[in-house]
């Protein structure tokens, strides 16, 4: 079956919902220092009725009637840990182009660089590739990601300081089979065997 990427951000989150494994290498070129680690990304699709998005919206004075939806992404070191540290945590709110569905701006409570709330310009190639362009005050981010299959998909960014880049990352992420997922792939199987 061939994959069909996602052409706008909520089909995106919807794509991504669930919780992934991620496995990240990040290069400084500031210190030529290297780091590569390994942890899950939690995404659940949000409402635009959600309080979360709401307060996202008051927050940045924008208009409550522009979000279409929305995401929240959360990172934990280890899902053996019952409860992901708060503070590794986004909303993400969709405001879609009006003429172009393809492209648009989403509104982060946090952002990845800098912690403070940015506002963030998105498109998607035809090929699904979607590109996110992040504005700090001293510094630009730009991330591409895109699925290979409906269950991995790859992130690669740069992080460019006011004197050039910093920093580049590539990610590889595989969605996690949750528990009942596995029961019932386990019960298809065993009744074909």
């Amino acid at each position: 079956m061939q994959l069909k990427p996602p052409m706008t951000m909520m089909d995106f989150f919807r794509k991504s919902e669930g919780t992934w494994f991620s496995q990240r290498t990040v290069h400084h070129f500031d210190t030529t220092a290297e780091q590569s680690g390994d942890s899950n990304i939690i995404i659940e699709v949000l409402d635009k009725n959600d309080t979360r998005i709401i307060k996202v919206c008051e927050e940045q004075n924008i208009d409550r009637d522009l979000p279409v939806g929305g995401a929240s992404f959360l990172w934990q070191d280890n899902l053996d840990d019952p409860n992901p540290n708060p503070n590794w945590a986004a909303i993400l709110v969709d405001i879609p182009d009006k003429e172009d569905k393809t492209r648009g701006r989403f509104l982060r409570n946090k952002g990845y660089v800098e912690g403070i709330p940015v506002v963030c310009q998105y498109n998607f190639s035809p090929d699904g590739v979607l590109t996110i362009i992040t504005e700090y005050e001293k510094n630009q981010g730009m991330e591409r990601c895109w699925f290979i299959t409906d269950d991995f998909r790859v992130r690669v960014s740069t992080v460019k300081m006011m004197n050039g880049v910093n920093l580049m990352g590539y990610c590889s992420e595989r969605r996690c089979v949750s528990n009942q997922m596995l029961k019932k792939m386990a019960q298809k199987y065993s009744l074909v065997s």
